[in-house]
């Protein structure tokens, strides 16, 4: 428990707590919470595939994991010479590792046999016994002719890792499906009257204060017609965007109980992606990636990482910021970064994601599949962005600086003093502290 007071949360729909319309209706960019401006890396280290969503190889207590010196971490993948609009068709994880925090290798596919017609975003644990977990998402029915986007969490276990003679991951794997949405705590696809529907992303978590062991994933919690959330607004309650959660009764990484969302988001936003928390000062600090096309009519939020605080994993959540909004792109590069994902090191918080779309400043990003294909491939980055450092007490969190493209420090790495004014000037005119 800590000594300052978070203030109140707001309860949701099915969730104990919620993010509200008055909340999401204060977003607004500060320079507290603007990135940089990215440029492409001068040296593009993985060239032969598209890389986005990426997740780091992580202990059992939420920190990164370092095996024999080697940080390893998965990314969803695709050829380098595809269309970038369709890459999550025929996504497949990948495995990356470095022993210096800075250049990194391609170790290549994961699976062979992976389940789902595509696998979209998870998570990655190494347990103590040296075992490897992945958690990922299953896009699409094993067997089907067209591609379907029905979404199942699975887990796949059996993973070892090899430094003897340089790095290996290997098997062999066993794939689990373990969870489906029940269609009474979270939607099912037929059930879903929204934009996109979600089932997804899982995220190993062990809670340090209780030693419980848990999921957390995206979906979207079931709003009957003529239900009075939301005042029952028909148009806003499909908006309902909810951070899922599951816990495994035993430890075992492979057997999960479904259990009622950590927080929703009905009538406010659709899509509460990659949903994971961070472990700080004796606070739980939930973040996730959201879209501006997901929020709700009345409401103007970006792409962005958006966070919320609580005292207990299963607590009333206090957004930060008093928004919501943690870090987000530059209103001239509204999209030049995307699928956030917080960790800690020493004092900070730093976010990793992956490089978007530059060079460009359109209303929203359908407007990228209306340029010549030749500048969606070059306007592309297709790899990771630079990291983003944060600085993190209570509610209130401010950017503080950033390292490199791909630079993900090693554990007791001193990182380099922070200088604000250098952000700013970097915003407008030059590479500022992103040190190429």
């Amino acid at each position: 428990m800590t000594e300052q007071s978070l203030g109140e949360g707001v309860p949701g729909h099915r969730a104990r707590a919620g993010w509200s319309r008055e909340q999401a209706g204060a977003i607004e960019r500060t320079d507290d919470t603007v990135a940089p401006i990215v440029y492409p890396p001068e040296d593009d280290q993985i060239p032969e595939v598209h890389i986005w969503d990426t997740w780091f190889l992580r202990n059992r207590d939420g920190t990164l994991a370092e095996v024999d010196g080697y940080r390893v971490c998965f990314s969803l993948t695709a050829p380098s010479d595809l269309l970038p609009g369709k890459r999550h068709d025929v996504a497949t994880i990948r495995c990356f590792y470095s022993d210096d925090g800075k250049n990194w290798h391609n170790a290549g596919p994961v699976f062979e046999d992976a389940l789902g017609q595509r696998q979209w975003a998870g998570s990655a644990l190494y347990d103590d016994d040296g075992s490897v977990y992945l958690f990922y998402t299953a896009a699409g029915e094993d067997g089907a002719e067209d591609l379907t986007y029905g979404q199942r969490i699975v887990g796949a276990g059996g993973g070892r890792l090899h430094t003897d003679d340089g790095f290996e991951l290997s098997g062999p794997w066993t794939h689990h499906e373990l969870l489906r949405p029940d269609g009474e705590r979270y939607e099912r696809e037929e059930q879903s009257r929204a934009m996109i529907y979600t089932f997804r992303d899982p995220w190993f978590f062990e809670d340090p204060e209780t030693g419980e062991t848990w999921l957390l994933f995206e979906a979207n919690s079931p709003v009957p017609e003529g239900s009075d959330a939301c005042g029952g607004d028909a148009e806003l309650q499909g908006f309902n965007g909810s951070v899922g959660i599951a816990r495994s009764p035993s430890g075992d990484p492979l057997e999960w109980e479904l259990e009622d969302p950590l927080l929703d988001a009905v009538g406010v936003n659709q899509e509460l992606e990659r949903p994971h928390i961070v472990y700080r000062d004796g606070l739980y600090y939930l973040f996730l990636s959201s879209h501006l096309h997901t929020f709700a009519p009345g409401l103007d939020g970006f792409d962005a990482l958006y966070g919320f605080v609580a005292e207990e994993l299963r607590g009333d959540y206090v957004p930060l910021n008093d928004s919501g909004l943690v870090v987000t792109n530059p209103e001239n590069a509204p999209f030049q970064s995307y699928s956030w994902m917080a960790f800690p090191h020493d004092d900070e918080v730093l976010v990793q994601s992956f490089f978007n779309y530059y060079e460009f400043a359109g209303e929203t990003l359908d407007e990228i599949a209306h340029l010549p294909e030749s500048e969606q491939m070059r306007r592309f980055g297709g790899t990771l962005g630079p990291t983003v450092r944060l600085d993190v007490e209570g509610t209130r969190t401010r950017i503080i600086g950033a390292l490199g493209h791909w630079h993900i420090p090693m554990a007791g790495e001193a990182l380099p003093p922070t200088d604000r004014e250098l952000i700013r000037r970097g915003r407008a005119s030059d590479r500022g502290s992103y040190g190429q």
